[in-house]
């Protein structure tokens, strides 16, 4: 039997935790570790105590057609990433791996360049999360190097999406 490398490993962690989401769009899950230690995971869904667009039964992005990294002050989630590190305490971040796995609701396909939206960044950078590594099918991935995403601040181009 051979066995699962470590980085599809937690990989895979993120993608069961995916499940437990409730956009409509896309099911996001987050796995942030830190030592070969899971210290946090999160999902999209709605904040606690308010209705999910799953429990809804639709979601107003989809319906005003707004495009993907767009407008998401409109959207009723908290995104995988923020849910993450809202439940892990912040000397166990800094340094940490934070891994990410979207798959689209409607065929199940990993989402195509998947990545961290802007604000997700921003709570990524602040966190202290050293990289992000995020899936692109069941085998592959990108590394993403934090120190990217502050040397490489798309907010001053005002650039939209990931």
């Amino acid at each position: 039997m051979e066995r699962r490398d470590k980085i599809n490993y937690y990989l895979d962690l993120a993608d069961v935790v995916a499940k437990r989401g409730t956009c409509l769009r896309k099911r996001y899950g987050a796995v942030i570790v830190k030592n070969d230690e899971v210290i946090a995971t999160g999902y999209v869904g709605a904040p606690r105590g308010r209705k999910n667009c799953s429990d809804l039964g639709y979601c107003i992005r989809e319906e005003l057609k707004i495009p993907r990294g767009e407008r998401y002050e409109l959207c009723r989630s908290v995104h995988a990433e923020a849910n993450a590190i809202i439940s892990a305490p912040r000397d166990k971040m800094i340094g940490a791996t934070l891994y990410l796995v979207g798959r689209e609701v409607k065929s199940g396909n990993y989402v195509q360049n998947a990545g961290s939206c802007s604000m997700c960044k921003r709570l990524i950078i602040n966190a202290g999360i050293a990289k992000v590594i995020i899936r692109d099918n069941d085998n592959d991935y990108r590394t993403i190097d934090i120190n990217d995403w502050i040397s490489d601040d798309e907010s001053l181009n005002g650039e939209y999406g990931y």
